[in-house]
């Protein structure tokens, strides 16, 4: 039986999380968990001891892709996500947790046979570093070290120069497009239906 986390579904899921992580400190998982899915170039799936966990990279902000049916790709989120895929998919990963920002996602460090992935994925230009609130135990330096390293070189998403938007910042966008777009679709829609209602025959003009 595997309980699948992010949870959503009850208390008790939520007391197994808490009480797998309070008896299994992420520093004893070395080799435990197996990559399942890369959603994107920070976020993946990952499964081991009867739990699936999603887990966002700490310290990295890669392209965006789009949540729904109405956003849209930024880009180098493909290669993004394909590079991270190459790197971990379906591979066993070591884990230093950094907590949780929410209840259905974890915030880790992941490790592949001793190497960073986190900060690979910054020195291949295709992530750059979280411009949020980052975990206190996490040091920046060497991400962002890496970055400037990528950006001289202009790696992956470096070499849009001026043009490159921030993840960050393309959220932000994404968020104010998606309202206007269902408001002008409600517009639009609300329009047709009285459209529709005043183009309805009266009761009885048929027959006259």
């Amino acid at each position: 039986m595997i309980f699948y986390i992010p949870i959503k579904r009850g208390l008790i899921k939520t007391f197994l999380l808490i009480v797998f992580f309070l008896f299994f400190p992420t520093s004893l998982l070395a080799s435990q968990f197996k990559v399942t899915e890369v959603y994107d170039g920070d976020t993946i799936k990952v499964k081991g001891y009867r739990v699936e966990i999603k887990l966002r990279l700490a310290g990295i902000d890669a392209p965006e892709t789009s949540k729904n049916k109405i956003g849209f790709v930024q880009r180098y989120s493909q290669e993004a996500r394909e590079y991270l895929s190459g790197l971990v998919l379906n591979k066993a990963i070591e884990i230093e947790g950094h907590g949780y920002p929410n209840i259905d996602l974890m915030l880790g460090t992941v490790f592949l046979d001793g190497k960073n992935i986190n900060l690979e994925m910054v020195r291949a230009g295709l992530a750059e570093v979280y411009r949020g609130e980052s975990p206190k135990d996490l040091d920046l330096d060497p991400f962002f070290k890496a970055e400037r390293e990528a950006r001289t070189a202009e790696k992956g998403i470096w070499i849009q120069g001026d043009r490159y938007i921030s993840p960050r910042t393309w959220r932000k966008t994404q968020r104010l497009r998606s309202i206007c777009t269902i408001i002008l679709f409600g517009l639009y829609g609300q329009k047709e239906n009285n459209k529709s209602y005043h183009q309805r025959p009266e009761r009885g003009q048929n027959n006259e």
